[in-house]
């Protein structure tokens, strides 16, 4: 014996209809086929019930609709002489639903009873629609089998009578019957129903009575889901759960199957499979008690109640009083009240429980009539009722006995911003269920799915800031190592995210990083720093970084703000780190405080590891007692390319046409670009220093930075013939100029000096940086780290190494 149920839109047109014919054809000789009804009947039906009970004569358009829809179903699946019978019943049936109908309508109520009379036509119907489309199948009734009693104002099953019924009909069955599900009746004869997903627990009452081989669940999902599809894109269907596992997803808002269902069948020992009527071929999900053997993952899937509102008592007089959480949820019990999640303090001094938000103010009512003595006296101080909220559970049985998966959680969450109001774990180690805000749903579960490996890959989410020479750079970079990264590390680079000083575009599935210019130039979105901002936050996303390749103030002000909101910061911009000291030690403050990463290693260097090479040696326990570094590659490339035939104005242009100077080359003329650098240098060697409190002995006269960039070129041209005296001496000396950078006892300068061959620094070719690090262990003979230090190509790679290094990899 195989039971299969089918609901939803699996009944939703003929097609489908015609497919549940040909699986049922598959299944043997001895079948029961227990179906919901149509789609969207029972919707319909409820709104004719209601309608009619408000006096409004609209009830009869409504059940219109419900007469054409089954009428449609017949002509499309029922044809020769058993067509005329076909209609002459559902006919029959439908007249017995207006007669009830237009009685709700004079008397203008709906009771529960008739409510539940109502709507079990939507199962009658199809029953008996899909029974004669089926050749060679039998109906039967399910009101004549399951009997129900009432508690709590619920229809719950009387098994023992139930059981007895359907194992005397149906032992030694053959053949395929159809039966409706969600139906039952009372002691009575009275029609009940089974509630939400009805027709599930119908199946699985009759699999149980009868010992049947298998319970086939055909929905329009190919099984259990890690998570929700329509917030996570990376969920995949689970091959295989445990009855436990099945149940606590199934309770916490996986809506694949009505849990009450898995109970008969657990009893019995009875597998589930979850299959697609639109996918027939599909695995599907197995549900029994076998634990799988090899290699399992800690949990197996996240599911969340996005309806949720958490109710707290509190009071010092709830301390050592027994009875007080027994009268608490007697309370909610006689009000009909459902309790999903209960958190309580160990010194008892609070309980919080989790309801429905249509629960909430039902709840607190009761709660207040029942301890309106204790709230008199002051026993009980509050009773807080907070709404909006939403409940995730991750679940999975290898949780069991395996240490750090809450830690691994909380830190998760942490990381990405999202706050635990309540939480409840039970001793089987089964669930850990967590109250959050409503509206940091989708980050945690897509940042809860990523970190335990749930999905193929993890998701970096990047917002990239600026498109110039260092930003396309990157999106080259990124565009062409994307999927080796996601092949080889499992990691997936996604660009969500792009501004130029003129326009931003936002795509929370994606940008591709190649096609950008496009997308940008046809955005309607006007850029400013705090726009751009505004929309990240606004976007909430988990593993969020926010990518800075400007050297804009402007966007070095929004930096602070996004760390608050849990979003890494990765910057080539050197604004930030060298401004006023008490900002930079804000944002390293922040990132630390909110778990999340401020890199700018491409501050100093471009792609050369410079200032994590000084944190791990500070790390280890090392001394830095001196910096001496060249770090401007645009001034070493000027005086690496001056000569007899190329004047300073010369030399100038070239570093600029060569994509080495900053956009305004007076920057790095005057010495302010390497004051920043050592500034950045001295500040991660752990001295609180200052731009002004670096010397500063520029070798071009200062006038010629006044006014605009355009002054400049015409005044700095005027230098040409002494610059070129006094290279023409050190040259002759065996010298060369160096700008150079010098730490030492506190004492910070930035000076153009001429090194002899002796010098590290004296065979300096093009652009390159250098970098002597003397400290306790590294005395007599100094670190030295030696390369490209300019260009939009290295410092591109930095940054991309400064993202990577996020995803630990």
């Amino acid at each position: 014996m195989k039971v299969l149920k089918f609901g939803g839109t699996s009944v939703g047109s003929a097609k489908n209809i015609n497919q549940i014919k040909q699986i049922v054809s598959q299944k043997g000789d001895s079948v029961i086929v227990v179906v919901s009804a149509l789609g969207g009947v029972t919707d319909l039906l409820i709104k004719a019930a209601e309608t009619a009970a408000t006096g409004n004569r609209d009830f009869a358009d409504v059940y219109q609709a419900i007469s054409e829809r089954h009428q449609t179903m017949i002509d499309a699946l029922i044809s020769g002489s058993a067509k005329t019978t076909v209609e002459n019943r559902i006919n029959e049936l439908l007249k017995e639903l207006f007669d009830i109908l237009q009685g709700v309508f004079y008397i203008h109520e709906v009771s529960a009873r008739t409510l539940d009379t109502i709507v079990a036509y939507g199962e009658r119907l199809s029953s008996y629609l899909i029974a004669n489309a089926i050749d060679g199948a039998s109906l039967a009734d399910s009101r004549e089998y399951i009997v129900t009693e009432l508690s709590h104002g619920k229809h719950l099953v009387n098994f023992t009578e139930t059981d007895q019924r359907i194992v005397k009909a149906l032992t030694g069955f053959k053949g395929v019957l159809v039966a409706p599900g969600f139906i039952s009746s009372n002691a009575k004869g009275e029609t009940t129903t089974l509630g939400r997903g009805g027709s599930d627990y119908t199946a699985a009452i009759f699999a149980a009575a009868l010992h049947a081989e298998i319970l086939e669940i055909w929905t329009d999902v190919d099984g259990f889901m890690t998570a929700d599809p329509r917030v996570i894109s990376t969920a995949y269907v689970i091959d295989h759960l445990s009855y436990a596992e099945a149940m606590e997803l199934s309770h916490f808002g996986a809506k694949v199957i009505y849990p009450p269902t898995i109970y008969p069948v657990f009893q019995k020992n009875i597998p589930i499979k979850i299959l697609n009527t639109m996918n027939p071929s599909a695995p599907g999900t197995l549900i029994d008690n076998m634990i799988p053997t090899g290699v399992r993952k800690a949990i197996k899937g996240i599911s969340a109640i996005n309806d949720t509102s958490l109710i707290t008592m509190s009071g010092a007089g709830m301390v050592g009083v027994i009875g007080i959480n027994y009268r608490l949820f007697k309370a909610l019990a006689d009000a009909n009240i459902s309790v999903f999640l209960v958190s309580q303090a160990s010194s008892e001094n609070s309980t919080t429980f989790a309801v429905k938000n249509q629960d909430a103010e039902k709840a607190d009512a009761a709660l207040r009539r029942e301890f309106s003595k204790e709230i008199e006296h002051g026993d009980i101080s509050t009773i807080n009722v907070e709404k909006d909220l939403a409940t995730v559970a991750i679940v999975g049985e290898n949780m069991k006995h395996t240490p750090g998966i809450a830690g691994k959680l909380f830190s998760t969450l942490g990381r990405n911003g999202v706050n635990v109001i309540a939480c409840a774990q039970g001793a089987s180690e089964l669930n850990i269920s967590f109250v959050i805000k409503l509206t940091e749903l989708r980050k945690a579960l897509n940042g809860i799915h990523d970190s335990f490996f749930l999905s193929e890959y993890s998701v970096m989410n990047l917002f990239i800031a600026g498109v110039g020479t260092v930003g396309s750079s990157l999106l080259g970079q990124i565009a062409k190592q994307q999927q080796k990264l996601q092949d080889e590390n499992k990691l997936k680079l996604r660009v969500v995210g792009i501004s130029n000083s003129k326009k931003f575009i936002t795509n929370r599935a994606g940008i591709e990083p190649a096609n950008y210019k496009q997308a940008l130039a046809e955005s309607e979105h006007h850029a400013s720093p705090e726009k751009f901002r505004d929309e990240i936050v606004k976007l909430n996303m988990f593993n969020s970084v926010f990518v800075d390749c400007t050297a804009s103030s402007n966007v070095a002000t929004i930096y602070n703000e996004l760390l608050r909101h849990n979003v890494h910061v990765v910057t080539a911009n050197k604004v930030a780190a060298s401004s006023a000291y008490s900002l930079y030690r804000q944002l390293k403050e922040s990132a630390q405080l909110r778990g999340v990463k401020f890199l700018y290693e491409t501050n100093v260097g471009a792609g050369l590891p410079i200032i994590n090479t000084m944190n791990a040696l500070i790390k280890s326990g090392d001394k830095i007692i001196k910096l001496e570094a060249v770090l401007s590659g645009t001034l070493n490339f000027i005086f690496n390319t001056i000569s007899s035939t190329v004047p300073l104005s010369k030399a100038i242009q070239m570093a600029g046409e060569a994509g080495y100077s900053e956009p305004d080359p007076r920057i790095d003329l005057s010495g302010i670009d390497v004051i920043r650098k050592l500034v950045i240098l001295a500040r991660e060697a752990g001295h609180p220093i200052e731009q002004s409190d670096v010397r500063n002995k520029p070798f071009i006269p200062a006038h010629c930075f006044e006014g605009s960039p355009d002054n400049f070129w015409k005044t700095v041209a005027d230098y040409d013939a002494a610059f070129e005296a006094e290279r023409a001496i050190i040259e002759q000396e065996g010298k060369r100029w160096r700008f150079v950078a010098t730490f030492q006892n506190g004492i910070a300068s930035v000076e153009r000096r001429a090194v002899d061959a002796r010098h590290p620094f004296y065979d300096l070719e093009g652009s390159n940086n250098i970098i002597l690090l003397t400290t306790e262990r590294y005395n007599e003979y100094p670190m030295m780290i030696k390369g490209y230090g300019a260009g939009a190509s290295v410092t591109a790679a930095g940054v991309f190494a400064d993202i990577i290094s996020i995803a630990n990899l």
